[in-house]
């Protein structure tokens, strides 16, 4: 009976190796289809002023990656994106889960809370220049801004969507406060958590990018922005193939570590 399992489970996880792979190779045909179209369209169907070529964006960030350009935008992007993450995170996680807990604090300051994340935040940028100053500061303001309210309000959810069922028994069997946050709050509210990280990523990105967009002299919203005066295409794209890459490489990790912190699933 356990042979017969054995042989099952083994033909299972073939059958997802197989899938896996599959699915690979799917995305390498896709990008390598849509950068071949991009390449065959461009100078034929549309000017190559409007969207450059695949073979000029890779020679470009060849060249910046050779002359040290990549890394000295690049470094200053992810610094100030990781900042802002990590303070946007951890603000967001710890109000999110101050407000789940105690209902009347959220009842008392919703109001605020909802006129504060109705403000676009690239308006708050200007006011963040003026504060901080031009420097990597204000770009860490904006990003953890624009963090903040993502990473809480998915905490907030998440403490709120948790089952009172189980917080009476934790109290029933003596537990306390902590035991409740730890045994039932934090694991129930950790995939509305993890999901708020994920989404707030991009917007970590994006919120340095503006700031680099309205004052800086580097950074990758730096060289999109000056190549954009520039009529230079070919940078501009090499410069949103960055952020799209970096983007993809965070997401990933985070769902590495969402699969780590729901194991116990």
């Amino acid at each position: 009976m356990s042979g017969g399992r054995s042989i099952a489970i083994a033909q299972y996880e073939a059958a997802q190796g197989r899938r896996a792979r599959l699915i690979i190779l799917m995305r390498i045909l896709v990008g390598i289809a849509f950068f071949a179209l991009w390449e065959y369209s461009s100078g034929r169907f549309i000017d190559k002023l409007f969207i450059s070529s695949p073979s000029g964006v890779f020679a470009r960030l060849g060249k910046w990656i050779l002359d040290g350009t990549l890394w000295n935008h690049l470094s200053i992007t992810l610094y100030a994106t990781l900042w802002g993450f990590a303070i946007g995170s951890v603000v967001g996680f710890s109000l999110g889960l101050l407000f789940g807990r105690f209902k009347a604090l959220a009842e008392v300051l919703d109001p605020y809370i909802t006129a504060l994340y109705s403000i676009p935040k690239i308006a708050l940028a200007p006011l963040f220049i003026i504060w901080f100053g031009i420097g990597i500061e204000s770009k860490i303001a904006v990003s953890a801004s624009i963090v903040f309210f993502v990473v809480f309000l998915n905490t907030y959810a998440g403490v709120r969507d948790v089952n009172p069922l189980y917080i009476h028994a934790i109290r029933i069997m003596g537990g306390s406060q902590w035991h409740v946050l730890r045994s039932v709050i934090m694991p129930s509210a950790t995939s509305w958590v993890i999901t708020g990280l994920k989404v707030s990523v991009p917007y970590a990105l994006v919120g340095t990018v503006i700031g680099e967009f309205m004052s800086a002299n580097r950074g990758i919203g730096f060289i999109i922005s000056q190549a954009t005066g520039l009529f230079d295409t070919t940078s501009v794209f090499s410069g949103l193939i960055i952020l799209a890459i970096v983007g993809a490489i965070f997401n990933e990790g985070l769902g590495r570590l969402e699969a780590w912190l729901l194991r116990w699933r």
